[in-house]
């Protein structure tokens, strides 16, 4: 039996709940035609027990059992915190 749980490492773009953060979560992949890298991006919605999270927060979160219907990854740890880190994604 295998216990690897995904991390995923990504920035804090809302407060959606309680003890719920949505977290944007960036990856970069070489184009198949093209051969230039892009970047892709997906939201996860990550368990806060806490409450301690902030938009603009960068945070590692690993999976765990689901929580809810759209909720199965909760907070590892907080890298660094402040909203100036929030902008820098879309500004790059």
């Amino acid at each position: 039996m295998s216990t690897h749980k995904r991390e995923i490492q990504g920035t804090v773009v809302k407060i959606a709940g309680e003890k719920t953060a949505s977290v944007l979560v960036e990856r970069r992949v070489l184009h198949p035609r093209y051969h230039k890298t892009v970047k892709r991006f997906k939201k996860y919605l990550i368990h806060d027990e806490k409450s301690e999270l902030k938009i603009g927060d960068t945070v590692v979160a690993v999976e765990c059992r689901p929580l809810s219907k759209t909720k199965s990854f909760r907070l590892k740890t907080i890298l660094t915190t402040g909203a100036n880190v929030w902008f820098k994604v879309f500004l790059d």
